[in-house]
């Protein structure tokens, strides 16, 4: 089934979410756009038409977060999370690039990094750095004016 969106423009209800991460998909609803002309060169069209897109998060608000997700995204990337694309000439493309990079914040945000593990160093390792220190101190020693009664 095609639904239209706020803009006209059709959609299919299977896209109708934003994939950020296996446990999370965000329905577009959520998701707020607003598309501008895009700064910088580009003559007539850079100049007369909207094609860069700028896409919000409210994260505070949105009831598809669980609590630790809300607590995880608040903490690291604040209240409110945008993207933006202005690379192409399409505003459609524009938009698809700018929800894919709001998707890869949102992941980002999300990813518990792994604890570090201290680890000892091996034997070998131990056994070599013994053996360098060895060799540099019998080449300073070298390096010495020798004493009366050493030769």
């Amino acid at each position: 089934m095609l639904r239209r969106d706020e803009n006209g423009a059709s959609r299919d209800d299977v896209s109708a979410v934003l994939r950020v991460s296996p446990s999370l998909r965000v329905p577009l609803e959520e998701i707020s756009w607003r598309a501008t002309t895009p700064g910088g060169p580009g003559g007539q069209h850079a100049n007369r038409t909207a094609s860069r897109v700028e896409v919000r998060f409210d994260v505070a608000r949105s009831p598809t977060l669980s609590s630790h997700q809300r607590a995880l995204l608040l903490e690291r990337l604040g209240p409110v999370v945008t993207a933006s694309s202005a690379d192409e000439r399409s505003q459609a493309r524009n938009r698809q690039l700018a929800l894919e990079r709001l998707a890869e914040r949102l992941a980002t945000g999300l990813r518990v990094p792994r604890r570090r593990r201290p680890t000892a160093p091996t034997g070998a390792a131990m056994a070599r750095r013994l053996e360098d220190k060895r060799r540099r101190a019998v080449t300073k020693e070298r390096r010495r004016t020798p004493r009366l009664g050493d030769e």
